[in-house]
């Protein structure tokens, strides 16, 4: 199917990698580049050249790029307006979200959900993910975006999107020109850390352990608590970060961070919406609807 082809090609694109596409869409790497080349064939055209380790589109490709998008723009906007003849369009909706989720994804959700439904009153909440489960049990919310999965008996959990936090430089420091880095060697470079009690910094150290490297190993050569300040510490610097990539597709894109392979480590988590059990409005499906089948363009 041309369409699913269309996917492969747009995952690899805004991933910039065939191995992270692959992941990404349970498939396996020999099959993206199968996908990838069918449609190089259909058009008679490369869509990608590679650039050492990184791969970048061609004219081509990126005019295929221009209008994946607009197609999976339509399929979304067609099924949401759908199921939207349903649902109650006015009135308030009150939404919660921990904070990586909404800096970095909820946002621009938000302003096309709202695009929808002119009528409707939005309030959201940012805290982290134990206070927004709360939150929603408390009925001050209606509808939570959460990282991780805390199997909360009174809470439906749906996954909605995968966060990957990956090792982050600046796109100028000595080390992008490297091919991957060994587990052994994180000992050895400077690292901007988030503050004590961060999730992220959860999910890193976890990972970490096994591979038998401790958080206490590693360099800490400051710990901050706001994504944004070490974002602009890594590009006036030789220091690296962890990082969630959705935090970072903007500064990928033009090649102001990179980032970086290290060998055996993969540190992945899933976005979750949540709702108390047995909730069933109309307008909180819609929206459940809604952000799950937007996550193509995040």
């Amino acid at each position: 199917m041309f369409d699913f082809r269309l996917k492969v090609f747009y995952t690899v694109a805004k991933r910039g990698s065939f191995t992270k596409a692959a992941k990404e869409l349970l498939i396996s790497q020999p099959a993206v580049t199968k996908h990838i080349q069918e449609i190089e064939s259909t058009y008679e055209t490369k869509l990608f050249v590679r650039d050492g380790m990184k791969i970048h589109l061609t004219e081509a490709g990126e005019l295929l790029y221009s209008y994946a998008e607009e197609i999976f723009s339509i399929y979304r906007n067609l099924e949401f307006d759908i199921h939207a003849l349903n649902a109650k369009m006015d009135g308030s909706l009150r939404v919660g979200a921990s904070t990586t989720i909404s800096q970095y994804v909820l946002p621009p959700l938000l302003a096309e959900f709202k695009k929808k439904v002119s009528n409707l009153h939005l309030d959201v909440v940012s805290d982290n993910t134990n206070t927004i489960e709360n939150l929603l049990l408390n009925k001050t919310i209606d509808v939570g975006l959460v990282e991780g999965y805390s199997k909360n008996p009174q809470i439906k959990y749906t996954d909605f999107i995968k966060d990957e936090i990956v090792l982050v430089c600046g796109s100028s420091n000595p080390l992008v020109k490297r091919g991957g880095i060994k587990p052994e060697e994180l000992k050895q470079l400077s690292f901007l850390l988030r503050e004590t009690g961060s999730g992220t910094l959860d999910v890193v150290e976890a990972c970490l352990r096994t591979l038998g490297i401790t958080l206490s190993d590693l360099t800490n050569e400051m710990s901050f608590s706001s994504t944004e300040s070490i974002k602009m510490y890594l590009m006036h610097s030789n220091s690296v970060a962890f990082l969630s990539i959705h935090a970072i597709l903007k500064e990928l894109r033009y090649n102001e961070l990179t980032v970086l392979d290290v060998d055996g480590l993969d540190i992945s988590r899933t976005f979750s919406l949540i709702q108390r059990q047995g909730q069933e409005s109309a307008l909180i499906e819609l929206f459940i609807r809604f952000v799950r089948t937007h996550n193509l363009k995040l």
